[in-house]
């Protein structure tokens, strides 16, 4: 798809908003539907293998017979997400679009920080996942007019107000869709029993939310769903960049 093609579907912010209102009560299936019919094969969803993500996955290969989806391997995923990724790919007979992090730029924070430097500070935190994880978005990005993520409002203190389409400035302007946004946990292990959705091992060790293995942990008993992704941080900090 050519930059042209892109900017033609591209929104004002104005009529971003308008659709947000519209589709507030709808269910993600309207909202990926109306997303489908409005952007083409220039929308993708940013999958990490969640359940939430492979949800929204399975949704968007039973509107489209040809649903794009990209992953983004930092390099220090854990075996257990690259196991249902291959699990993925066979059921849905597809190929997600896989990026990767530049090695020079991965080789200059090791060697000057360190090899586990986002332990000793925000900062070095924020920096790691800028170099492993947000880069590799902005690529991912870069051809689009629009993105689908599997972010839900109870996850964090930082999505409550999250809504079901937005205006994604930071990325040029593209619109950037959150389906799932009023669902809860319940919902969401309801739907991927169902549809028999691959589901990643270390949800039964105790892990609710999975990034790289380094910065995550199981949560233990009467802790927030996104407790054990960076444990050492305060609940206010606790996003990588990528939706910021």
């Amino acid at each position: 798809m050519c930059p042209e093609s892109t900017a033609n579907m591209k929104m004002t912010p104005e009529e971003v908003a308008q659709a947000a209102s519209d589709l507030e009560n709808a269910t993600p299936q309207e909202v990926l539907k109306w997303a489908l019919e409005r952007f083409g094969d220039t929308i993708s969803l940013a999958c990490s293998f969640s359940l939430e993500d492979l949800t929204v996955f399975d949704m968007l290969s039973k509107l489209s017979d040809t649903p794009r989806a990209f992953a983004l391997d930092t390099g220090r995923l854990n075996p257990e997400t690259y196991a249902v990724w291959g699990a993925v790919e066979k059921k849905y007979d597809s190929t997600l679009e896989a990026f990767f992090p530049d090695s020079e730029s991965v080789e200059a924070v090791v060697r000057t920080k360190g090899i586990d430097c986002f332990y000793d500070s925000v900062e070095n935190r924020r920096l790691c996942c800028h170099v492993r994880k947000v880069e590799l978005l902005n690529r991912a990005l870069g051809e689009l007019s629009a993105w689908v993520t599997g972010l839900r409002r109870e996850q964090a203190v930082t999505r409550t107000s999250l809504p079901k389409v937005e205006y994604d400035e930071k990325h040029g302007g593209i619109v950037k869709l959150n389906p799932l946004a009023d669902w809860t946990q319940e919902q969401i292990m309801a739907y991927a029993k169902e549809q028999e959705i691959p589901r990643n091992a270390l949800y039964d060790l105790g892990f609710t939310s999975i990034g790289c293995a380094p910065c995550t942990r199981a949560i233990e008993s009467g802790e927030d769903e996104r407790a054990g992704r960076w444990w050492w941080e305060n609940p206010e900090t606790k996003e990588c960049g990528l939706h910021a």
